[in-house]
């Protein structure tokens, strides 16, 4: 048998007559493609930069032969490969836990337990009076709080992101720490580090909307970082765009 996986964009390798079958090189270290056991693995790079890999020498001045394994090796490699991808995303995991972490106080443990219940409408009428008195504080419109509260949390007071961010409006830790937060899950304390954050990061940016609100999803380093443009995050950008068009909608059942 002669198996081949290209990476790269060429159609594959043709041996005389016969158009050789191709896998993703993939497929070939995770072993889904059956090697015979004492076969050994050839790994060829053309002039192109594509990859190809094959049970069976190939010939050809464009290929260059880059490594030689059995394929008991690779597969033992990428069983190594899988337990390191295990630990360094465990070791996130407990980064994040630890920056959760405050004082002698877990912010996880400390997390509301009961569920929220009500519509939207009724959550959001729950802390509406919250949201006018911090815009009025901070000088923000409080349909800007509410398009914001609505795309982080949908006025969920004991929402938690993956990423450790708390409450309603979503403040990691080291943020609620910055505007003297004292208590995340609070809602009162939330929308006002929440706001605060919202009113620095306008002042920082020269009153772009956009940027600021780049900035409270990714950082304003982020934005910086970028030449004070949206960063190109796919998550950054929905993010900007959810939150203008609930802005939109607040506006307009306002006005109506």
């Amino acid at each position: 048998m002669r198996a081949v996986a290209n990476t790269g964009t060429t159609a594959g390798v043709r041996s005389g007559r016969r158009r050789l079958r191709m896998w993703s090189a993939a497929w070939v270290i995770a072993g889904a493609v059956a090697w015979p056991c004492s076969a050994d693995v050839f790994k060829y790079v053309d002039k192109d930069g594509n990859v190809y890999f094959s049970d069976e020498p190939l010939s050809g001045s464009h290929l260059r032969l880059e490594w030689k394994r059995t394929s008991k090796r690779l597969v033992a490699e990428n069983k190594e490969q899988s337990a390191a991808l295990r630990q360094r995303q465990e070791e996130a995991m407990a980064r994040v836990e630890a920056k959760l972490n405050v004082g002698s106080l877990s912010v996880t443990a400390a997390r509301p337990a009961a569920p929220v219940s009500g519509s939207m409408s009724v959550r959001r009428a729950r802390y509406q009076d919250l949201i006018e008195a911090n815009a009025a504080r901070y000088n923000l419109s409080p349909a800007l709080l509410h398009a914001v509260i609505r795309t982080e949390s949908a006025y969920q007071a004991n929402a938690q992101s993956h990423a450790g961010a708390c409450g309603l409006m979503q403040l990691m830790p080291g943020t609620a720490a910055r505007f003297r937060v004292s208590n995340i899950w609070d809602p009162a304390e939330n929308i006002r580090g929440g706001s605060a954050y919202l009113r620095f990061l306008l002042d920082h940016f020269d009153g772009d909307l956009r940027l600021a609100l780049a900035g409270y999803n990714a950082g304003e380093g982020a934005v910086k970082k970028f030449n004070n443009q949206i960063p190109p995050y796919r998550e950054t950008q929905n993010y900007v765009r959810k939150v203008l068009r609930h802005l939109a909608a607040e506006r307009l059942a306002h006005r109506s």
